[in-house]
């Protein structure tokens, strides 16, 4: 009996590693930007942990929230879609008939042959057919809500640890410094991480992620140090 060859793609997991690393990024670029703005401004080590830790539970709250709404409307639409279609094969299945060997004829084969598979895959599961074909809609690719929201809230709270963590442990007259240092390393590995797991180039993804969290971090440091100055 043949092997059965078993493919493994890059966007069997790109849902929820989407998800997974907007969670992470914004987690300690959000966290050691708080940190790092509150200890510019010359605040007792106390007053940046409570900072730090605020900020883990609101962003966390925040991402899962926001991620579950969007990914829900995108099931919703999926869903209303998928409902209107199952009316339309209800109502009038030649017209589906046609409108699905039509999408084979665009994608290459002649007219008969188009409407051969059409018929065939119909007469197996018409529903099916069209939500895939028509419709675009796949198991892999198909919205998953509280997946989306759990990743999101998961790998927020991930790497909002890592900047906390450093106020814990860092000198209180260096938090900026370590902070800024640890919160770069942790940009630089979650970029080129994301960026491996997609087929991307390491060295962009990781520049790309550093340098908006060095922007993040540069402003917020700025403003705590004018405050700090002016308070």
């Amino acid at each position: 009996m043949p092997s059965i060859h078993r493919e493994s793609h890059r966007a069997d997991r790109i849902g929820w590693l989407r998800a997974a690393v907007l969670g992470a990024n914004d987690g300690t670029i959000s966290v050691a930007s708080l940190v790092i703005g509150v200890a510019a401004a010359g605040v007792p080590q106390g007053s940046i942990l409570l900072t730090g830790v605020a900020g883990l539970v609101a962003g966390a709250m925040s991402m899962a929230a926001g991620e579950y709404v969007s990914v829900q409307s995108q099931a919703d639409t999926e869903a209303a879609d998928i409902e209107r279609e199952k009316r339309e094969l209800e109502t009038d299945p030649e017209h589906e008939l046609e409108e699905l060997t039509s999408i084979y004829v665009s994608r290459g084969l002649d007219e008969p042959m188009a409407r051969l598979v059409a018929v065939s895959l119909m007469s197996k599961d018409a529903l099916a057919a069209h939500v895939r074909d028509e419709l675009g809609i796949t198991e892999t690719l198909r919205a998953r809500p509280i997946q989306a929201a759990l990743a999101s809230a998961i790998s927020f709270i991930a790497g909002a640890i890592i900047p906390i963590a450093t106020v814990l442990l860092a000198p209180s007259a260096r938090i900026v410094e370590v902070s800024s240092a640890t919160a770069l390393v942790t940009l630089v590995i979650l970029g080129g991480t994301a960026a491996y797991a997609g087929g991307a180039s390491i060295v962009k993804g990781a520049i790309r992620v550093a340098f908006w969290g060095l922007l993040a971090m540069g402003l917020t440091a700025g403003i705590g140090r004018l405050f700090g100055t002016v308070v």
